[in-house]
């Protein structure tokens, strides 16, 4: 059953205390409940940004680079169902300044058919194709695979008939709480498969790419060069306000695209 729109509202007014809520889960007890009741069976993927990408073995002939952006352009093509939400839930609770808030989720799978229709509409492939494409535009980075939690705040399911695409920024996301969660429930939002970050000599130290830029705050300045930790979730966001391109993102393969679809497509029926 679709949640009511009170209870939506209720979300965003409490939206601000998820650093709290967040660090309760590392709490022995209550981490195992909450990561049953709201985390079951996730698995979820940050999409590089195609355009800081290079393929590490040999270059790519023209027309056949590798977009991480195409595993989502693969989900809208074969899914029979597409759902896209009024609003971004995240930056409209948080009042974001730097991000449109009409850019909203997208949806995809039968369980779309239970969310409260004044929270989003129905869409064809093409019209989600083009809210897309505008999400991109706008510098918002993807997330995309099977996310318990928005079955739980939407009140639809099955979950496994649900593949969420979300369309975030670094100041406003949900995820900006993996740092706070335990790491059996943060372990679920993982880097694509085969991406590697690395910083050359170009780095400055300057800092463009520490405050408010990192989704994981897993950016630190060491003797005046910059180092990803082991949280970083390769989004690439880092090397696109990098002021001297110092920040290289790379994959090990043209493969990366192919083994995401396949590793989420075994937790997702979207026929």
């Amino acid at each position: 059953m679709a949640r009511s729109l009170l209870f939506v509202r209720l979300l965003k007014k409490t939206f601000s205390q998820r650093f709290f809520y967040a660090r309760l889960s590392k709490l022995p007890f209550l981490g195992s409940i909450m990561d049953q009741l709201l985390f079951e069976g996730d698995d979820i993927i940050y999409l590089p940004k195609s355009k800081a990408i290079a393929v590490n073995e040999d270059v790519p002939a023209p027309g056949q680079t590798v977009l991480p952006s195409a595993v989502v352009d693969h989900f809208i093509e074969t899914a029979s169902y597409h759902w896209v939400m009024n609003e971004c839930i995240c930056r409209a609770a948080t009042n974001c300044r730097d991000y449109p808030h009409d850019l909203g989720c997208l949806f995809l799978g039968e369980a779309v058919i239970g969310i409260h229709p004044e929270l989003g509409r129905r869409v064809t492939k093409e019209e989600a194709r083009e809210h897309i494409h505008r999400c991109r535009q706008a510098g918002l980075t993807h997330l995309v695979g099977r996310n318990k939690i928005d079955t739980v705040w939407l009140g639809v399911g099955p979950g496994h008939k649900l593949l969420t695409i979300c369309n975030c920024c670094p100041c406003c996301c949900l995820w900006r709480m993996l740092p706070y969660l335990t790491e059996r429930i943060s372990g679920k939002v993982a880097r694509m498969p085969g991406v590697t970050v690395t910083v050359s000599d170009r780095c400055t130290g300057c800092g463009s790419c520490l405050d408010g830029v990192c989704f994981v705050d897993a950016i630190h300045l060491v003797e005046s060069r910059v180092v990803h930790t082991q949280a970083c979730r390769g989004c690439g966001h880092c090397a696109t306000v990098c002021t001297s391109s110092a920040i290289e993102i790379t994959y090990e393969n043209d493969r990366i695209v192919q083994d995401s679809i396949a590793r989420l497509s075994r937790l997702v029926d979207l026929s």
